[in-house]
Protein backbone atom coordinates (compact mmCIF):
# COMPACT_ATOMS: atom_id res chain seq x y z
CA UNK A 1 0.00 0.00 0.00
CA UNK A 2 2.85 2.25 0.85
CA UNK A 3 4.45 1.81 -2.49
CA UNK A 4 1.27 2.18 -4.06
CA UNK A 5 0.61 5.91 -2.41
CA UNK A 6 4.55 7.16 -3.17
CA UNK A 7 4.13 5.72 -7.01
CA UNK A 8 1.14 8.04 -7.14
CA UNK A 9 2.92 10.91 -5.23
CA UNK A 10 5.15 10.35 -8.31
CA UNK A 11 3.17 10.79 -10.76
CA UNK A 12 1.15 13.68 -9.27
CA UNK A 13 4.29 15.68 -9.09
CA UNK A 14 5.47 14.61 -12.55
CA UNK A 15 2.16 16.12 -13.74
CA UNK A 16 2.80 19.55 -12.25
CA UNK A 17 3.44 22.05 -15.22
CA UNK A 18 6.48 24.19 -15.21
CA UNK A 19 5.83 27.60 -13.48
CA UNK A 20 2.92 26.12 -11.31
CA UNK A 21 2.97 24.70 -7.90
CA UNK A 22 0.81 22.80 -5.61
CA UNK A 23 1.02 22.03 -1.75
CA UNK A 24 1.97 18.57 -0.24
CA UNK A 25 -1.81 18.64 0.62
CA UNK A 26 -2.42 18.94 -2.85
CA UNK A 27 -0.65 16.49 -3.70
CA UNK A 28 -1.83 14.06 -1.00
CA UNK A 29 -5.26 14.33 -1.94
CA UNK A 30 -4.52 14.13 -6.08
CA UNK A 31 -2.74 11.01 -4.82
CA UNK A 32 -5.89 9.09 -2.86
CA UNK A 33 -5.06 10.36 0.66
CA UNK A 34 -5.49 13.97 1.71
CA UNK A 35 -4.14 13.48 5.12
CA UNK A 36 -1.19 12.28 4.30
CA UNK A 37 0.69 16.04 3.87
CA UNK A 38 3.82 15.14 5.95
CA UNK A 39 4.43 11.38 4.11
CA UNK A 40 4.02 13.82 0.52
CA UNK A 41 7.17 15.91 2.15
CA UNK A 42 9.15 13.02 3.41
CA UNK A 43 8.80 10.80 0.07
CA UNK A 44 9.68 13.74 -1.62
CA UNK A 45 12.78 14.24 0.57
CA UNK A 46 14.23 10.92 -0.18
CA UNK A 47 13.55 10.44 -3.41
CA UNK A 48 16.09 9.62 -6.00
CA UNK A 49 14.32 10.37 -9.45
CA UNK A 50 16.59 12.56 -11.36
CA UNK A 51 13.78 15.35 -13.34
CA UNK A 52 11.00 14.91 -10.64
CA UNK A 53 9.86 18.69 -10.10
CA UNK A 54 9.66 18.59 -6.25
CA UNK A 55 10.78 21.77 -6.44
CA UNK A 56 7.45 22.89 -7.53
CA UNK A 57 5.56 21.52 -4.28
CA UNK A 58 4.96 24.17 -1.61
CA UNK A 59 3.25 24.62 1.20
CA UNK A 60 -0.41 25.14 1.47
CA UNK A 61 0.45 28.77 3.05
CA UNK A 62 2.20 29.66 0.30
CA UNK A 63 5.62 29.36 1.68
CA UNK A 64 7.93 27.12 -0.41
CA UNK A 65 9.06 24.83 2.17
CA UNK A 66 11.86 22.87 2.57
CA UNK A 67 14.39 21.21 -0.48
CA UNK A 68 16.95 18.74 0.05
CA UNK A 69 19.29 21.56 -1.20
CA UNK A 70 17.78 24.36 0.63
CA UNK A 71 15.35 26.78 0.04
CA UNK A 72 17.37 29.24 -1.80
CA UNK A 73 17.91 26.97 -4.59
CA UNK A 74 14.49 25.78 -4.64
CA UNK A 75 13.41 29.78 -4.76
CA UNK A 76 15.82 29.82 -7.62
CA UNK A 77 14.35 26.87 -9.39
CA UNK A 78 11.01 28.55 -8.87
CA UNK A 79 11.61 31.94 -10.02
CA UNK A 80 13.29 30.54 -13.09
CA UNK A 81 10.07 28.70 -14.02
CA UNK A 82 8.17 32.00 -13.67
CA UNK A 83 6.58 31.19 -10.42
CA UNK A 84 6.62 34.68 -8.84
CA UNK A 85 8.02 34.97 -4.68
CA UNK A 86 7.43 38.02 -2.25
CA UNK A 87 10.38 38.96 -0.35
CA UNK A 88 9.57 36.95 2.35
CA UNK A 89 9.73 33.61 0.69
CA UNK A 90 6.13 33.14 -0.40
CA UNK A 91 4.33 32.65 -3.87
CA UNK A 92 2.30 35.30 -5.04
CA UNK A 93 -0.80 33.57 -6.47
CA UNK A 94 -2.25 35.24 -9.46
Amino acid sequence: MKQQFKEKVYRVVFSISKGKVLSYKEVAKKAGNSNACRAVGNILNKHKIKKLPCHRVIKSNGEVGGYRWGSKKKIALLKKEGVKIDTKGRIIIK
